[in-house]
Formats: structure tokens, sequence, C-alpha cells
């Protein structure tokens, strides 16, 4: 298979990028977006210290992001390592809220093919409806496309029905055209929604990044018409920079994309400031954190 190379004018995507910080919102449309990127936040605890209670913990945060006076959605999906995921499925049986998976030897990837789609096959066994993957980035950055892209397709197979997230790590691969062209690859070699990165380095989700991504994405749709989602994740923190990303979203791919479905955050630490954000505007005051949860 052969991948289309794009160059990309990073002062461009710059300045473009740097617009959608400036847009104003309406009252009533920002107390909305907030409330929608709730509902598109995956939820994650992925550490070696991962408990049952941190796991019921962080489930009941999906379900339940505020008390019901604020009328808050539940967040769209909780994210845990494999070994985790049917206590995850149990913890929200009978809710909308997702089980995902990290896999594929998140987040290196450093192990042998079949042992990652050997995890992959665990998760969904175990009931994962979502699978975020790691490329191999080795493989990627000597310019070994051609493995990239049999991987992702590996990857998609072993998932069955189970959708893939397809991670990048695009502080680790750099530029905006290497960025450009892992997102043709993973679109193109049967990824469900691409995702910027792992969460696990500094350098993660930033505007310009998201945005080469999401015209890729545009691009990739008037070719095709199919629909790939987008999860930026890692540095987002602010119920400000949450809306930030809603804007260039609806103004780069349209309201179709302003859905769980098509678009997600990789944020647990976000929830936080949008919550007190909600709770602002319906109060008119701001709220302790202590009563809010902590991500």
């Amino acid at each position: 298979m052969k991948f289309p190379s794009a160059s990309v004018d990073q002062v461009g995507v710059k300045e473009r990028a740097a617009k959608f910080t400036r847009r104003s919102i309406k009252t009533e449309t920002k107390s909305a977006g907030l409330r929608l990127a709730v509902s598109m936040m995956d939820l994650t605890t992925l550490e070696g210290s991962d408990t049952d209670g941190k796991l019921q913990y962080l489930c009941h945060k999906a379900l339940t992001p505020m008390s019901a006076q604020y009328v808050c959605p539940p967040c769209a999906a909780v994210c845990v390592y494999p070994n985790l995921v049917r206590k995850a499925k149990k913890l929200l049986a009978g809710s909308k809220v997702g089980v995902a998976s990290v896999a594929t030897s998140f987040p290196s990837g450093q192990v042998p093919l079949e042992m990652r789609l050997d995890e992959v096959r665990f998760a969904v066994a175990e009931g994962a409806k979502e699978i975020d993957m790691v490329i191999a980035r080795s493989a990627f950055l000597r310019g070994d496309l051609k493995r990239v892209g049999s991987e992702i397709r590996a990857v998609r197979k072993a998932c069955g029905k189970a959708h893939l997230k397809v991670i990048f790590e695009t502080g680790e691969i750099g530029a905006y055209d290497k960025v450009r062209l892992a997102s043709d690859i993973a679109m193109r070699s049967g990824a469900h929604f691409i995702k910027t990165s792992t969460g696990k380095i500094a350098s993660a989700a930033t505007l310009p990044v998201s945005l080469v991504m999401l015209e890729a994405i545009r691009d990739y749709y008037y070719e095709t018409g199919r629909k790939i989602g987008m999860k930026p994740a890692g540095g987002i923190r602010s119920a400000k920079e949450a809306l930030q990303y809603l804007v260039m979203v609806k103004e780069t791919l349209g309201d179709a994309w302003l859905t769980p479905k098509l678009f997600r955050f990789g944020a647990s630490s976000l929830l936080t400031d949008v919550t007190l954000q909600i709770a602002k505007m319906t109060d008119g005051n701001y709220q302790s954190a202590d009563y809010f949860p902590m991500g």
C-alpha cells in the first residue's frame, strides 16, 4: 500500500491554530460546550499502582462527574490496562460509559507483534469495546512505513468488532509532516480513531498538532466518505483549552464530529476544571475543588 506524502506549512498551521484561541463564545454556548466536553472524556488509570479501589473510584467518577443538580452527562469511556477490563466492565454494566483498553505493549510498543496481538485479543475477550494501540515508532522513524501499516491492519483484525484508536506519540515522531504522514497511514490501514499521545511524555497534545490531524481526517473524508475520529491526549487541563479544541473541530470538520463517537479527550485531569466551570456558571460563584472529583 502506498501512502500519500503531504508537506505541511508549519508557520501556517501555528497561525491557524492560534486563531481558535481568540474565538468569543456566548455564555449559553459555553455551558453546552463544557457539558459536551465531559461527554467526550476518556478517564484513564494507567499506572503500576492501579488497584481495585482506584478503578472503582474512576468508574464512579465517569458515571457521575457531578451531582444531579448540574445536569452533567457521564464521560465517554474508562480506559484501563487489559487485566482490569473485566472489572471495569462489571462496574460500568448497564451504563453508556464504554470500556477501553490500552494494548500492544503500551506505551512503548517494544515487544514482538504476535505478543501485542495476543494482548489485544485478551482485552477484547475480557470485554473491551475500544482498543488504544501504539504504533512502532522506531519503525516509523527509520522509514519502514510498510511495517507500520501492516501492524495497524493486523491489530485492527485482532480487534474484531472493537474500535481501534491508533496512538502516534507526536512528541516523539516530531515534525508536522510526519504527524500528517502517520495520520494518513493509520486511516488507510483501518483505524477508527487517530490519537496524539500516550500521555506518558511531556510533549503531548497541542492545538497545532491536533489541527494537522484534523485536516488529515477532513481530506480523507473528502476522498473516501469515511469518518475517522480524533483523540488529543495529554496536557489538556483547562476548560478554556477544551472549548478551543471544540471550536477547532467544528470549524475544521463540522458539527458531525461534535460527538463522542468521533471526538474524545484523553485527559482525566481536565474533568476537574470543566466541572468547576460548569458549577460556577450554574451557581454564579466558584466552588471549592474539594467537592469535585480530582484527576
